[in-house]
């Protein structure tokens, strides 16, 4: 876990934090709203970006199966190597949406314990946007998609990594 604090510390020293303007947070106890996985289709493909500190990123998604959408994300350094990856299910749960993700070293150790795992639900889907509670997927113009993800922080506002991608294949 304290490689986690430690990352996500670098990630918002090395990224230039934003207060929270692309993440939504949901009232304690608010309903999740109806959503089916193909509210979530504009996601598949591949799409890189700038990101932690202006090195690469990427991410990509497949097409579902079943219910479930396989996604990855890598992080990589200002060398070229990989900083850290995800694997994410993006999938329907309780007759809404949910991404459960999992972060990895590029020793493919966990930050998660080996059960455990970072759970975002929707708060609303709109055409070419699904804002989770503290994560939110958008278009942005054609070819484009903005990922943001709230970040604790010693701050007292809220703090941002926000990613912009552009879709690079299907």
């Amino acid at each position: 876990m304290g490689k986690l604090a430690w990352l996500a510390g670098l990630a918002l020293l090395a990224a230039t934090p934003l207060a929270a303007q692309e993440t939504r947070m949901a009232a304690d106890g608010a309903p999740a709203p109806a959503a089916t996985i193909a509210e979530a289709a504009w996601l598949i493909g591949s799409w890189s970006g700038s990101g932690i500190g202006g090195a690469e990123a990427h991410e990509s998604w497949l097409a579902p199966s079943g219910d479930t959408m396989v996604g990855v994300f890598v992080q990589e350094t200002a060398a070229g190597g990989i900083m850290f990856s995800e694997h994410m299910y993006l999938m329907e749960q309780d007759g809404s949406l949910v991404v459960k993700l999992k972060h990895f070293n590029p020793d493919l150790t966990g930050w998660e314990e080996k059960d455990g795992m970072i759970t975002f639900r929707l708060i609303a889907a709109e055409p070419c946007a699904l804002y989770f509670n503290a994560l939110t997927y958008r278009c942005d113009g054609e070819g484009g998609m903005v990922v943001a993800v709230r970040m604790k922080s010693a701050k007292p506002e809220p703090q941002e990594l926000v990613f912009r991608f552009r879709k690079t294949g299907r």
